[in-house]
């Protein structure tokens, strides 16, 4: 029976989705919690692997993938490679622990830790349906390149305003400084990026990365430091001499980092 001209523009309406994992649980459950807490999504196939995966996509065309990135005939990146274009948008799904979550969130590429939280995922598919396409190729390759990556000292992290996309590098940045629900990434060549997240993201962000929070209102690069200047409650003086507070509370904590760091 054909759908009555309603029910066919809210079909087109709808994020034609694509699950791609090895796991038929992690399948299964993504599917009941799209189906109860996605309406806006419609899904159009699941695959297993990579190979299978290829061929949903070409078959079915989404506009959004779930994929997982360890699979047993592969990666989700190598799926990636074997697409001449990626016209669509990329949720990955994965097991990693808390050194790749943070190589995620310097590439502001969306992610689900298994086991599938409900919120995560629906949080996850409503920013899918923002996100700016033309920046998508540019952030996996930071992402590739940070997840095979185990120095810190390399590591990319990608900047997102409202008229630009930003691949910084980590250890360029001196410093991070709050505006209220907006923070100002700060590097080495003088760039001053304004940035809609707070300085608590950054902070959790880089915090095992030689990055500390000296202030409620600063977050500083360690490896950018020139000197400790002790007067008026103490100030950090950057290298590119920017004077940075010392809250009086981080005072103690910060000479005991220094003596940690002189050893």
């Amino acid at each position: 029976m054909e759908l009555p001209i309603f029910g066919r523009c809210r079909e087109e309406n709808m994020l034609r989705t694509v699950i791609i994992d090895d796991e038929d649980h992690v399948r299964e459950t993504i599917g009941r919690l799209i189906a109860v807490h996605c309406p806006q999504v419609k899904l159009v196939g699941e695959a297993n692997g990579v190979e299978s995966g290829l061929k949903i996509i070409r078959n079915t065309h989404p506009q959004l993938v779930l994929l997982d990135i360890r699979m047993d005939d592969g990666t989700g990146f190598d799926l990636l490679h074997k697409l001449e274009t990626i016209d669509f948008k990329v949720i990955f799904i994965t097991a990693y622990e808390k050194y790749a979550v943070q190589a995620f969130k310097f590439t502001a590429i969306d992610f689900l830790l298994k086991p599938i939280n409900p919120e995560e995922l629906t949080d996850a598919v409503k920013r899918a349906e923002t996100l700016v396409q033309e920046h998508l190729n540019s952030q996996l390759q930071t992402l590739e390149e940070n997840l095979k990556t185990e120095i810190l000292h390399k590591k990319k992290v990608v900047l997102k305003t409202l008229d630009n996309i930003y691949l910084v590098d980590l250890q360029s940045i001196t410093h991070c400084e709050s505006d209220g629900c907006y923070t100002y990434i700060n590097t080495t060549n003088g760039d001053r990026i304004l940035i809609s997240k707070t300085l608590r993201e950054f902070d959790d962000m880089f915090n095992e990365c030689g990055f500390y929070r000296i202030h409620k209102s600063y977050l500083i690069n360690l490896s950018q430091i020139k000197r400790f200047e002790k007067h008026e409650g103490g100030y950090i003086i950057l290298n590119n001499d920017c004077r940075i507070p010392v809250a009086s509370r981080k005072r103690e904590e910060l000479l005991e980092l220094f003596e940690k760091l002189a050893k």
